[in-house]
């Protein structure tokens, strides 16, 4: 684990969040319907979260080994334009989505919960491990939430980072001001 200082300066250089969906952006449950029908609940304050960080300038990826039109559907409606769905090797996919936007591995930050994801957990500037996450990934994790996933892990990482830009609190004062 990195000093305060040095996670700081970790966090604030990081331009990409690499996201895994089931486990980290919802709570890893999946349910069915009798049509055969996949739905998954998402946490609000993950969507907000990910709406500042990216009117802050950050960029958010979707990266997950299953593929659902649900995950398309909340990318959407977030603004999330890299989803990359059904991918078996991770680290492959975040290599290239990293030569695609000319970004180094030190600018790229990945929110996992299990063992799919510890080989980019590994590699990231700013690898996460969510609070509910698999021993393996919380060992080799930068960071581990005081949150499980789709509870609000991926805001709790979102603010640590703006605030380690010194972005936050413009992001409270957008709101703080309209309630006056």
């Amino acid at each position: 684990m990195p000093d305060a200082s040095d996670l700081d300066r970790r966090l604030a250089r990081v331009q990409l969040l690499l996201l895994d969906v089931d486990g980290v952006l919802t709570d890893g449950g999946v349910t069915w319907n009798n049509q055969g029908i996949e739905s998954k609940t998402f946490h609000i304050r993950d969507g907000l979260g990910l709406r500042a960080w990216q009117k802050a300038g950050g960029r958010t990826g979707i990266v997950t080994g299953r593929s659902s039109h649900v995950v398309q559907l909340r990318a959407d409606e977030l603004g999330i334009g890299i989803v990359r769905q059904g991918v078996d090797d991770k680290l492959a996919a975040a290599e290239s989505l990293l030569a695609e936007y000319g970004l180094s591995w030190e600018q790229t930050a990945f929110v996992g919960d299990d063992l799919p994801d510890l080989p980019v957990v590994s590699r990231c500037g700013v690898g996460v491990a969510v609070a509910d996450a698999c021993p393996e990934l919380i060992a080799a994790a930068t960071i581990v939430t005081r949150l499980p996933g789709g509870r609000g892990a991926v805001r709790e990482v979102i603010e640590r980072m703006l605030k380690a830009r010194g972005s936050w609190d413009a992001v409270v004062a957008r709101y703080a001001a309209k309630r006056a």
